[in-house]
């Protein structure tokens, strides 16, 4: 369904904060769809239709800093 949401597992979000690769890429993974609506832009063609295309500088740069912030400064509260 597209209205639903699922949540990362506790043991992944863990494994990312640790720096393991396979769970910063299941996270990413996870926040891949929001992060290509985020950097959405539109683009005209020469014919003056506008279209929505991904800005894959701006994608990146999300994804970047989504890694960089799990890495240094993400706290795992205890429940």
């Amino acid at each position: 369904m597209a209205g639903r949401v699922t949540s990362i597992p506790m043991p992944v979000i863990m494994e990312a904060a640790n720096g393991n690769s396979e769970a910063l890429a299941a996270v990413v993974g996870h926040y891949q769809n929001y992060i290509r609506a985020l950097a959405a832009r539109p683009l005209k063609d020469e014919y003056g239709n506008e279209y929505l295309c991904v800005d894959e500088d701006m994608r990146l740069r999300l994804e970047s800093k989504l890694i960089y912030s799990i890495i240094t400064g993400f706290k795992v509260l205890p429940a």
